[in-house]
């Protein structure tokens, strides 16, 4: 019974990451199936939509986002060169996310002012669980390193909980924003929007994925708050 509980866990947490990378991996190919790249049909949305100001950059792979603070879309290579299906859409999410901010969209604003401020928290997170050993063995002062391994493993703990809380912001992204993008301007094969959608879907759980993949890390720092 532990078993099966431990496998459905585990299918809970991985599966979702498995499922985006499938997803995105299987419509990469071919790598031409329409004639504009990622980058330039980021371009040519952003200019349509008077966002001229908003940047399409390389990022490195995996990495792709909009970024608020520098008004900045950006695509992983294999995006930002190729024009496959995967390459279009994700594109095309991403000006979503450009569109929420240029439509002062409150959860993208409030999600980039959260995650800003987190990112402090976390990192102080990760100093306080290094100094920990430290506070317990030199100093002799377990109370004191119990305190900080807690406030560390909260640190980690906030960035599960931001990154679940980003869904709606990603939905909106990918399919009140980035669809209809593709299917209005005449950017998708009819044949190709159903498994388009797919791909907006897994662009918008990447961050659950993440999020769900950064509880194995929580788990193995709250078993060391275990007596």
């Amino acid at each position: 019974m532990i078993l099966i509980l431990l496998a459905l866990i585990a299918a809970v947490i991985f599966f979702p990451q498995w499922w985006v990378k499938r997803v995105l991996r299987r419509y990469r190919t071919p790598i031409d199936r329409y004639e504009r790249t990622g980058a330039q049909l980021a371009r040519e949305l952003l200019e349509r939509l008077g966002l001229e100001a908003v940047t399409v950059e390389r990022t490195e792979p995996g990495q792709d986002h909009y970024d608020p603070e520098a008004r900045a879309v950006r695509l992983s290579p294999e995006h930002y060169d190729h024009g496959s299906l995967t390459a279009v859409t994700v594109a095309a999410h991403e000006v979503g996310h450009a569109v929420q901010h240029a439509d002062g969209y409150q959860p993208l604003i409030w999600r980039t002012r959260l995650v800003k401020s987190l990112q402090r928290f976390q990192r102080l997170g990760v100093i306080l669980i290094a100094l920990m050993p430290v506070v317990i063995l030199a100093l002799r002062l377990p109370a004191a390193g119990l305190t900080l391994l807690l406030v560390g493993v909260a640190s980690l703990a906030s960035g599960i909980i931001v990154h679940l809380m980003t869904l709606p912001t990603e939905l909106d992204a990918s399919f009140r924003r980035a669809m209809p993008l593709l299917v209005k301007g005449g950017y998708l094969r009819k044949e190709d929007r159903w498994h388009a959608r797919r791909i907006l879907t897994a662009a918008a759980l990447t961050y659950v994925a993440a999020s769900l993949m950064g509880l194995v890390n929580f788990w193995w720092w709250l078993r060391l708050l275990r007596p």
